[in-house]
């Protein structure tokens, strides 16, 4: 089943995206895409993310904070969240909090405060037996040392590019990692070493759209999910294996980590 598992559904009514967000679900269609995970990155677009879900069957939303949005945020905005997950926490297509983590790549973010706001929030993904779904920059080791901190074991590492021992680690943890348009540039060496070296059971595919467009977009082209299919068939030549084999592992590997995703594709 192809599903993109990181995708900002909510940016896609925008220039450049032809027909907008309904546009861009009708394009993913049409080439096998089953189910979007959409995250959200503040309080501000809870609703949005939620509405979304509620009015597009593909889509399933995640409830977070975003690393790069916490430096204006206050601890209300912690308490939106929760207060969030509290409303939430019956809803079918609710499926886990994110996207929450650490960016170390960026300079100049107040890094105490980004980690006081992922670890609070990987409180709240135990506190209501919610998988998670991380943003993780140059900063593999000590999110890790979060999720362990809480006893998180099912989740998604988004556009991970960390090391293999560092790989291996979060999917010892029960994670899996997320792969989509960087993996299709060649000078993305250590990436496509990733995507070749680990088990099928520890990759998801995403588009993490509008970002991260694949190589064959031009240069400052919006990604959409239409475009999984084919990063799904670069990956599986990465890996000497075929399209429809990656696409059939993948899916079960998102439905393992995000159980309630599993309740609404059967």
């Amino acid at each position: 089943m192809l599903i993109d598992s990181h995708c900002h559904l909510d940016y896609l009514d925008a220039p450049g995206i032809e027909g907008g967000i309904l546009g861009a679900i009708g394009r993913a269609r049409s080439v096998g895409v089953r189910a979007v995970i959409l995250p959200s990155v503040m309080p501000d677009n809870f609703e949005r993310v939620v509405a979304l879900a509620e009015q597009i069957p593909e889509v399933f939303f995640a409830l977070g904070i975003h690393p790069m949005y916490v430096q204006s945020m206050s601890d209300s905005s912690l308490a939106d969240l929760q207060n969030a997950l509290q409303r939430y926490q019956g809803h079918p297509k609710l499926v886990a909090v994110g996207e929450i983590g650490l960016d170390h790549y960026v300079p100049d973010l107040d890094r105490e405060k980004m980690n006081m706001f992922y670890l609070a929030q990987c409180k709240l993904a135990r506190d209501y037996s919610l998988p998670v779904v991380l943003h993780v920059r140059k900063a593999q080791d000590q999110v890790l040392k979060g999720l362990r901190r809480f006893g998180i074991v099912q989740g998604i590492a988004h556009a991970f590019n960390g090391s293999l021992v560092q790989a291996q680690a979060y999917v010892r943890q029960g994670l899996v990692l997320g792969f989509g348009g960087a993996a299709t540039f060649t000078r993305a060496t250590q990436i496509r070493r990733l995507a070749a070296a680990l088990p099928a059971s520890a990759l998801v595919l995403e588009t993490d759209s509008p970002d991260i467009a694949p190589a064959w977009r031009s240069r400052g082209e919006l990604n959409e999910p239409a475009e999984l299919q084919q990063i799904a068939k670069c990956v599986a030549q990465l890996r000497g294996e075929s399209t429809e084999q990656l696409i059939q592992t993948t899916g079960a590997n998102v439905m393992r980590v995000l159980p309630r995703l599993t309740n609404q594709l059967q």
